[in-house]
């Protein structure tokens, strides 16, 4: 009602909408102005393909920018011809409008990878004990002539031998084999959301940039990726191509190397291997997450 009775009110909604876009506007240039330095960059190579993904990530950000531009021009021109009535039902809507994501470069649709079967738990070993050494004959007295007290005394010999064997322990080996297993101590579990709003969107960014990169990689290397699926050689036959993306994440994303997390395995595997880690072959990366 008082928006109404204001003449400025509209215009006051008008430009605090735009001021809560500016944050938005300005990571669009930002990527925009990246993907263009990637594709002066490129231009130094040889290889004109080079020049491929950089040029489609300059497109995909500029048509994001001119797209949220749009909606903003749009926005503006239709509040200052609505009516006074309208004001508040042009700005909640204006405002509620999202402003378009960067998409990703497009890459060929993956088949979803094969869940792995888990590992059946090893039956448990027994370990046979010994039983202990049968006792030796008695041993035949000779007939003598007279009362026969040496048969008796050796007897007796071989009784004593008999009984000492029956009093000496066993080995108690089944009773150490069947000793639980020390319990296993799970590592905390890493949360980007307890780190700072800068950490988060540089993992935020971290993750999107390799994940664009190994579908580029995908989408120009098809046959080597092809081949080293199959002979499980991927690091090994991609490695120039992986040693450039590496270099570049290394360089714009080093605050986060140090954390528990490693997005350029977890989207090599993902991409690259189709799910499959064994493809990768020797990972030659510093990773806290790889499976070596």
């Amino acid at each position: 009602c008082c928006m109404a009775q204001d003449p400025t009110a509209l215009e006051l909604a008008v430009t605090r909408a735009l001021r809560d876009n500016i944050v938005t506007l300005q990571r669009s240039a930002d990527e925009l102005q990246q993907a263009f330095a990637d594709v002066v960059a490129s231009c130094a190579s040889s290889r004109p393909t080079n020049s491929l993904p950089s040029l489609l990530r300059a497109q995909t950000a500029a048509a994001s920018l001119a797209a949220s531009l749009e909606v903003l021009a749009r926005f503006v021109t239709s509040s200052s011809q609505a009516a006074p009535a309208g004001v508040t039902e042009a700005v909640t809507r204006a405002v509620s409008i999202p402003a378009p994501e960067l998409a990703p470069a497009p890459a060929p649709v993956a088949p979803p990878p094969s869940p792995v079967p888990m590992a059946e738990a090893p039956a448990p070993v027994e370990i046979p004990v010994a039983p202990p050494p049968p006792p030796p004959p008695p041993p035949v007295p000779a007939p003598r002539a007279g009362t026969g007290t040496a048969y008796e005394e050796r007897r007796e010999v071989g009784m004593d031998t008999i009984r000492s064997y029956r009093d000496e322990p066993v080995p108690e080996v089944a009773a150490e084999a069947a000793a639980p297993p020390p319990p296993v101590v799970e590592a905390p579990v890493f949360d980007v959301q307890s780190l700072s709003a800068d950490e988060q969107e540089m993992h935020r960014r971290a993750n999107r940039h390799i994940k664009v990169s190994m579908q580029d990689i995908k989408l120009l290397r098809k046959e080597g990726v092809k081949l080293g699926r199959e002979q499980k050689d991927l690091c090994i036959r991609l490695k120039d191509d992986l040693d450039k993306a590496r270099k570049e994440y290394e360089r714009r994303f080093r605050p986060i190397l140090g954390h528990p997390v490693d997005y350029f395995y977890k989207w090599a595997v993902e991409i690259l291997a189709d799910g499959d880690a064994e493809a990768l072959g020797e990972y030659p990366y510093p990773s806290p997450v790889a499976k070596r």
